[in-house]
């Protein structure tokens, strides 16, 4: 005969392998039982918070993608009534002669300033050159022109005014820098 690795032989080994196996104690049954419905609570907890982490994963995607299109938002409806009062000055300046045309260059003024207190309130901030030591962060130099009212590496003139955005440059000062006067010996 045959040894099996539990050393029976063959046929033993067989009928130990399909002996029923003695059953559990009341015990050990409460107990399995317990295990089960912890088991299945846990199990169903798992399945919710997937549930709940794969909707929040769609929401913040789907609230990402609309930040993304109406950041503006604000901006456009300050700049709206803007736009509003350059039609009206266009259609005004259809009709202007005499007198009429310094009310319209007066009012012209006034959306600029307009203009100006909506771009600034949204953090919009002008970078003023003039005189100032040239910094090439700020300032863009087109060219030097020789100058003995304006110390040498100064904003000599400002061309274009630049801006920033909060702390980021949105566009530089275009300017003239300032050089010593060659001298004549």
């Amino acid at each position: 005969m045959s040894k099996t690795k539990n050393n029976l032989p063959e046929p033993e080994a067989a009928a130990a392998a399909t002996a029923p196996a003695p059953p559990p104690t009341p015990e050990q049954k409460e107990e399995l039982q317990n295990r089960v419905a912890k088991a299945d609570e846990n199990w169903e907890r798992l399945l919710r918070t997937t549930a709940d982490f794969d909707n929040f994963k769609k929401r913040a995607a789907r609230e990402k993608i609309e930040a993304a299109q109406y950041a503006n938002y604000s901006l456009i409806q300050k700049l709206l009534p803007v736009l509003d009062n350059f039609e009206m000055a266009l259609a005004a300046a259809q009709n202007a002669e005499g007198d009429k045309l310094a009310a319209l260059q007066s009012g012209v003024g006034m959306i600029q300033q307009q203009l100006k207190a909506a771009l600034t309130e949204a953090g919009l901030e002008e970078i003023d050159a003039a005189g100032k030591p040239f910094d090439p962060n700020l300032h863009e130099a087109i060219s030097e022109q020789e100058s003995t009212e304006v110390a040498e590496g100064n904003v000599r003139q400002q061309l274009r005014k630049g801006y920033k955005l909060k702390d980021r440059l949105v566009r530089p000062a275009t300017v003239i820098v300032a050089k010593k006067p060659a001298t004549n010996s």
